[in-house]
Order: structure tokens, then C-alpha cells, then sequence
């Protein structure tokens, strides 16, 4: 999104008295550093939470062992225990978490290939959870992945909220 569309995006979670928080794994930061180039961002945003690694997903979010261990910490179950940890820490009307491959050496298989993003919003009382298959480089992976995430956003908003 360019800085218009991320100030549109913005305004509307403004407009409709929301607030939103992240828990970012494989984006690491990048949701809530795209956000802040909005005018506004600073109504909207309680936080981010970046946790790379499985021992911020448990110590931070409550991400339970068992579930890393059953599903890999890159997995929708994964991600869904993060995003309802982030809904107990932050407490905002819309949390999302993200997990994925962006790179090598994560727990890739053929069905799981890297390029791969789970994500989970959280919101009004309802779960969304989607997972994609990009293609590229890591940092090309990252940038659609932060894009793809903020789409999303921008579609629950526009379909739930938007007045």
C-alpha cells in the first residue's frame, strides 16, 4: 500500500473507533512499521509484538509446546494461538498475528513450501484465518506478505465496520 492507501486504511479504523495490535513472527515488525507512515496511526495502533522466535510466541503470547510441537511454530495453529495471546495482552478491537516462511530452514515440506503465511484476525468476537503461497525472494516474499496482510485488513474493515 502506498502512504494515501495506508492513511485511507487508517482513517477508516479511526472512523469507526478502532483500535488494532499485532503479533508478527515472519513480517517481524514490518505490519505496524508500514502503518506508521499514516497520518493517524497514532489513534488506531496500541502495539506490536514481534515475535520471531518460539520462545517469545510462548513466553509473550502463551503459544502452548505441545502445539509448537505437533504443528511447527510456522503453522495456522500456531497462529492462532498467538493472535488470541495478543487479544489478552493488548486488548484492541482487531489483533492479528502472522507466521510464515520467508526464507529456508523453517519447517518447509512440499505441501508447505517457504513462501508460505498464515494469518489470524481477531475481531468483534469472530476469527478469520487465511494462509497463501507466494513466489520470490525472502525480501520480495516479505513485502507481499506484509501487503497481502494489510489487504486483508482493509477487506475486514470495509465489511464489518466501515459506516
Amino acid at each position: 500500500m502506498n502512504q494515501t492507501e495506508l492513511t485511507e486504511l487508517t482513517m477508516m479504523l479511526k472512523d469507526n473507533g478502532l483500535t488494532i495490535a499485532f503479533a508478527e513472527s515472519c513480517t517481524a515488525g514490518m505490519l505496524s512499521s508500514e502503518l506508521v507512515k499514516a497520518k493517524g496511526s497514532s489513534d488506531v495502533l496500541i502495539g506490536s509484538l514481534v515475535v520471531y522466535n518460539v520462545e517469545a510466541k510462548k513466553k509473550l503470547l502463551g503459544v502452548k509446546q505441545d502445539t509448537l510441537d505437533l504443528y511447527t511454530a510456522e503453522s495456522q495453529q500456531v497462529t492462532n494461538e498467538m493472535v488470541m495471546g495478543l487479544k489478552k495482552a493488548l486488548d484492541a478491537d482487531i489483533s492479528v498475528a502472522t507466521t510464515g516462511l520467508a526464507g529456508e530452514g523453517g519447517s518447509e515440506t512440499s505441501e508447505k513450501p517457504v513462501g508460505t503465511i498464515f494469518v489470524s484476525f481477531l475481531y468483534d468476537g469472530k476469527a478469520e484465518e487465511f494462509r497463501e503461497v507466494f513466489k520470490g525472494n525472502s525480501q520480495s516474499l516479505l513485502k507481499q506478505f506484509t501487503e497481502y496482510v494489510l489487504e486483508k485488513l482493509k477487506g475486514i474493515v470495509e465489511e464489518h465496520y466501515d459506516r
